[in-house]
């Protein structure tokens, strides 16, 4: 996981996030009505209280029965103001949620390739499924509780300043000592609430990992080694969470410490000060400055929830700072014929010192099968990858019909392309979906069956329970791998480009319907171009052309006859498969 070292202030970060909940300020303005209507009912106890005890000193106490309907009445007001504040805010919160949710994965689909390489998917699951959740601590509680807290405290200390202004300026002695618990506090949990998600976010991709590769975690007993590994990184979160807990659980005692000693000496003062006041003002005096640490402790709760949204943000931000892939050029090519020209063409992968391609040239006619071939490590797979800029070359050109790759619209130039690779991706739905992915959504269900027939897919289509319309589960974890294969084969040729790669594409096939599909794929083959990564020399003999790749570089090329006459790499990689063909 890649860390990102920049240092957000945490104004700045709660500006950002505040700003979601602009576009639903009127709905916001209700809920500070709301939370100043329930403010507005604490000093107004104080009021009551000082009345019922004044209208108690009078001989007449005239009205005194009506006293108990001002209780019944102010709760009613305050039910109702914690009702519209707390309704509102909710609505803003769970739109506030969604639209960070929804932004958040919308550019997870934009970024490139190369973020994906160099980022943990246990840290970018965790901030869709938990930081932002955190992030409601932030635009919601937290903003519950500093509206309506904050309002309550300042309407008791307008009330406390009314009644008298020279005993209320001990509240003001304490500001600094205040201000300063509440600073230090404030970086501490967020720095702990940064930790915690971090944790996480290693959670999540180790559970990940499990779930995924269960069967290897099973067959290698990887068991003790994953539960181990969880236990760990599970003790590390809960030590943050306690430091985190510890933190507040001392700094909630202290500023109550704090606030006390103010209430101490408000009522040595205000039995000096106030000797002319009557008994109800005193009384109402001394209830409101008694309701205080109420709203203080509340206020400094929620700062807490606040820090731990910020941290939240924060890594929610780095994400939606990321630049996305670059996608400037403006070229629609309608449907190309399939010219393929490589130029000059160098590439490295970011942080490696050694070039993954050095110096390719290549040019591929419409309709031409070409294959590459190799050991690991040559740089078929990166070759292949940069046709469709899932990463940008920065030395050389790779031209598509005359026309530059960067110069395409990004989604124009893919629509050109159909890829199948080894590790097949199927999602959690049903094989027709599963066929018909994307953009292909539209398409008739003709279409789609034909697809599958032509990848020799309907063959097992037709004896599960629903056809075409049946759940596969998970990545396919229902079907056999060659049987995924061929959905992925189906998939492609359903896409009828122009251009055709095939990465490894029939490897886990069995030797029967590799057959099957290899006849196939001479007919879906014709007049497009197809680009062939293989290890199975034998999926290749009828290319067009072969190119040997080592370290990089293209050593050989030609078709099969001429490299298996030339003696070279190919008639060694050839014949050291077809040695180990004989002794299985």
């Amino acid at each position: 996981m890649k860390k990102n070292t920049k240092v957000r202030l945490s104004r700045v970060v709660y500006k950002r996030l505040m700003g979601y909940v602009l576009p639903y300020w009127r709905i916001f303005a209700l809920s500070i009505f709301g939370f100043l209507i329930y403010a507005s009912t604490q000093p107004m106890v104080a009021m009551i209280i000082q009345h019922i005890i004044d209208t108690l000193n009078t001989e007449e106490r005239k009205g005194i029965e009506y006293l108990p309907l001002l209780f019944i009445g102010l709760f009613f007001i305050r039910g109702l103001g914690s009702f519209l504040g707390n309704y509102f805010l909710a609505r803003i919160s769970g739109n506030v949620i969604h639209n960070l949710r929804c932004e958040l994965f919308n550019h997870y689909t934009r970024l490139s390739t190369q973020y994906f390489d160099g980022n943990n998917s246990g840290y970018m699951i965790s901030r869709i499924t938990h930081n932002v959740g955190e992030v409601t601590r932030a635009t919601t509680d937290s903003v519950r509780s500093f509206v309506r807290e904050g309002l309550t405290a300042i309407g008791l200390l307008i009330f406390l300043t009314y009644t008298n202004w020279e005993l209320s300026l001990v509240f003001l002695a304490i500001a600094p000592i205040v201000a300063v618990m509440v600073s230090y506090v404030s970086k501490r949990l967020k720095r702990l609430s940064r930790n915690m998600q971090n944790t996480i976010g290693d959670l999540t991709h180790i559970t990940s990992e499990m779930v995924t590769g269960n069967r290897i975690v099973k067959s290698f007993g990887g068991e003790k080694y994953e539960q181990q590994r969880f236990k760990e990184v599970s003790l590390d979160n809960r030590r943050q969470y306690l430091k985190l807990i510890m933190t507040m659980a001392i700094h909630n005692p202290l500023m109550q410490f704090v606030v006390s000693l103010a209430l101490a000496g408000l009522m040595y003062l205000a039995l000096i000060l106030m000797k002319d006041a009557g008994a109800g003002e005193f009384v109402a005096y001394l209830t409101a400055a008694f309701f205080l640490p109420k709203p203080i402790r509340q206020l400094s709760d929620a700062n807490a929830e606040i820090q731990r949204g910020i941290a939240a943000a924060e890594s929610l931000f780095d994400v939606l700072d990321e630049p996305i892939e670059k996608d400037q050029g403006k070229y629609y090519a309608g449907r190309c014929r399939g010219k393929i020209e490589i130029k000059n063409l160098s590439f490295q992968y970011e942080g490696v010192e050694a070039l993954a391609l050095k110096n390719i040239n290549l040019t591929i006619e419409p309709g031409q099968t070409v294959a590459l071939v190799g050991a690991s490590g040559g740089g078929k797979s990166t070759l292949i990858n940069l046709l469709p800029r899932f990463y940008d070359y920065i030395q050389g050109e790779i031209l598509l019909d005359g026309v530059e790759v960067k110069k395409f619209k990004l989604s124009e130039l893919r629509k050109q392309i159909a890829l199948v690779t080894q590790n097949v991706t199927l999602f959690n739905a049903t094989i027709a979906n599963n066929i018909a992915y994307g953009v292909l959504g539209n398409i008739g269900r003709e279409e789609v069956a034909m697809a599958a027939q032509d990848a020799y897919a309907m063959e097992f289509i037709e004896k599960m329970p629903n056809g075409l319309d049946t759940d596969i589960g998970e990545n396919g974890v229902k079907l056999s791998g060659g049987q995924r294969q061929r959905l992925a084969l189906a998939r492609a040729l359903l896409k009828n480009a122009p251009v055709l790669i095939l990465d490894e594409a029939t490897s886990a096939l069995d030797t029967e319907s590799e057959r099957y599909i290899q006849e196939a794929l001479k007919r879906v083959m014709k007049n497009r171009t197809t680009l062939i990564v293989a290890h199975r020399l034998s999926t290749i003999e009828n290319a067009d052309v072969i190119l040997v790749m080592d370290k990089g570089e293209i050593i050989e090329r030609g078709a099969h006859k001429e490299l298996i006459g030339k003696n070279g790499a190919y008639a060694r990689l050839h014949g050291m498969q077809f040695i180990d063909e004989e002794n299985k």
